[in-house]
């Protein structure tokens, strides 16, 4: 039998600390959603002044990345080449999600919202919190 590994509270503290410390850094509040595997929400943070569309946005740019194994910027490009996959079910594809991998298999993803084109960078900072 496969053992699978996955993520643990503390994990999902870590992402959303590197996460809230990156937007710190650049005057911002993102709105956080860490999400496993399966793209099932692990949890979600809205700052008071976000607006309530950053909820689902997050939720979805993480579950893509964890449902593809890759940021959801990736996604993002695939659908300017093939627009068909815009069809593909529980994704988005807009940046501000990346994927958590643990010994190159994919655990997880953390989304961001609500701070433009700084979306991605954040998200990065919590899955490379969590890759250490």
């Amino acid at each position: 039998m496969r053992r699978k590994p996955c993520l643990t509270t503390d994990d999902v503290l870590k992402i959303v600390a590197a996460c809230k410390s990156a937007g710190a850094k650049i005057k911002r509040e993102p709105t956080i959603a860490v999400v496993d595997a399966g793209g099932h929400l692990l949890h979600l943070e809205r700052p008071d002044r976000n607006g309530v569309n950053t909820v689902d946005m997050s939720t979805l740019k993480a579950r893509t990345a964890a449902l593809r194994g890759r940021p959801s910027s990736a996604f993002e490009s695939r659908v300017k080449e093939r627009p068909g996959f815009l069809m593909v079910p529980n994704c988005l594809g807009v940046e501000g999600g990346t994927p958590l991998l643990f010994e190159d298999e994919c655990v997880g993803g953390v989304g961001v919202s609500g701070i433009d084109f700084d979306d991605e960078r954040v998200a990065q900072a919590g899955s490379d919190a969590f890759g250490k």
